[in-house]
């Protein structure tokens, strides 16, 4: 990781706070809150997001896990994706939908109307920034006003921590194999073209 990780005994009475809140919630101070914590404030809040859209926004847990997951694909968070596959594939999402994903390929959900959906829009969000009128008039035969906007507060979170994950090299699973084929460590790779 490229900061240290503050010692308990040298954090600021706001970070053992803070610190004390996510090991409550979360069972540690793992992953990302070891760089939030040296913004308190900004640890304090992406903390409550972060346990919102994880835990209580509208959306269903597979859904609020594969939105986890497609961020992490598109952003490259490897640490994020090893952190959260076993949690998605146990909601249901299909395994071969998954290895598609992480191969850039787009998966297939079978009859899962809101898996499939919710791809589309996440897709098109992620990857040009917009969402087309003909995918948000499907969105929202699918899914209701909130869940909509909750869509974008759990695309926004997840992006918020891949992009921390990355930019500080947040310490890779030694025991996983890297779950993209265009990616090793914090960079990208050639990969073969067949």
């Amino acid at each position: 990781m490229r900061l240290d990780v503050i010692p308990l005994e040298d954090m600021t009475d706001r970070q053992r706070e803070l610190a004390d809140r996510i090991v409550a919630k979360r069972g540690k101070i793992g992953g990302p809150f070891k760089v939030w914590l040296h913004s308190p404030e900004l640890c304090d809040r992406v903390e409550a997001l972060g346990a919102f859209v994880r835990f209580d926004c509208s959306l269903p847990e597979r859904i609020r896990e594969y939105a986890l997951l497609i961020a992490s694909r598109y952003f490259d968070a490897q640490f994020s994706w090893n952190s959260h596959i076993e949690k998605a594939l146990s909601t249901g999402i299909p395994a071969e939908a998954v290895e598609a994903l992480a191969n850039g390929e787009r998966p297939d959900f079978g009859d899962d109307i809101e898996l499939a959906t919710f791809h589309e829009v996440a897709a098109e969000l992620l990857g040009t920034h917009f969402v087309s009128d003909e995918t948000f008039a499907r969105a929202r035969e699918v899914f209701s006003d909130q869940q909509l906007v909750d869509t974008v507060g759990l695309l926004g979170n997840f992006t918020l921590l891949s992009m921390c994950l990355n930019m500080f090299q947040v310490d890779l699973q030694a025991d996983r194999v890297p779950p993209f084929p265009d990616v090793r460590g914090y960079g990208k790779v050639e990969t073969a073209q067949t």
